[in-house]
């Protein structure tokens, strides 16, 4: 099989966020993509717990300083990189002062879940989506991990599916135990609104953002779904089943390399039996 051209648009990586298997595979699955010989990039929230001195990270300034459109607010988009040398691999974050504060991932000091977690998750979504375009570098995949990176199926699809570094990428999105409690701010149509190309229909299964709707949604606009963990939302997994999509069920937790790069596999070998058919 050729080499592939992959973008990983990550929620955790492991050792810049908590050590769990989600970290894990974050970290495993583009260090196994570059060992196949694949183009990888990999992009990451920049969390505020994430420490920049400690993990040398710096500003690609080449990259930074463009404004998103956010609520019609203008928000800077920062882009910061750092390397994991045992992996021979570069990591791209996203980082904006007001989105990504010192010391939170998702909840504040009190515990509670940010009130703007929609508008964060926007901003990283079309934040990885602008700077790829920058870069100028057309991904054949885009795997999606957890639910901060639901949006981006949309985006590929519906806001950016005229642009020619994405007019053939194949979405791949792969649910998580992240499950949180409640909803995201129902605002997010409103926001996302702003985009000329989206109107209410597009949006309706965000009218109750919880994690069960955000990734239903997400699964609505992929070319293809994973099931990441043993346990996740009995009605996600029922959803992504009946989806008709190219379906991979949980890989277990050791040694899942080789069934994620079998399923990309499946992905190019189905594509070019539809170009011959055609």
């Amino acid at each position: 099989m050729g080499k592939k051209k992959i973008l990983f648009v990550s929620q955790e990586i492991t050792p810049y966020l908590p050590d769990t298997y989600m970290s894990n595979v974050g970290l495993n699955l583009p260090k196994n993509s570059i060992e196949l010989g694949n183009e990888t990039r990999v992009f990451l929230p920049k969390f505020g717990v994430i420490k920049e001195k400690t993990n040398n990270l710096h500003e690609v300034i080449r990259l930074s300083g463009m404004n998103l459109i956010l609520d019609d607010f203008d928000h800077q988009l920062i882009i910061k990189v750092a390397s994991i040398q045992s992996a021979r691999m570069q990591i791209y974050f996203i980082d904006n002062d007001e989105y990504f504060p010192r010391k939170i991932m998702f909840h504040d000091e009190d515990g509670n879940f940010l009130e703007n977690n929609e508008e964060r998750m926007i901003f990283y979504c079309k934040g990885v989506i602008e700077t790829v375009k920058k870069l100028g570098w057309a991904p054949e995949f885009i795997h999606c991990q957890g639910w901060f990176s639901s949006l981006v199926p949309m985006y590929i699809k519906k806001i950016y599916n005229e642009d020619p570094l994405f007019k053939d990428t194949k979405v791949i999105y792969n649910v998580f135990d992240t499950e949180f409690e409640g909803s995201l701010d129902s605002g997010i149509i409103n926001k996302l609104l702003f985009e000329n190309k989206l109107d209410v229909s597009d949006l309706k299964m965000l009218k109750n953002p919880s994690f069960e709707n955000l990734s239903k949604f997400a699964i609505s606009f992929s070319d293809a779904v994973i099931q990441g963990s043993k346990n996740i939302n009995s009605k996600v997994l029922q959803y992504m089943k009946e989806s008709n999509l190219p379906f991979m069920k949980f890989p277990g937790e050791e040694d899942y390399e080789d069934q994620y790069n079998n399923f990309f596999d499946s992905l190019v070998e189905e594509e070019e039996l539809e170009l011959t058919e055609e």
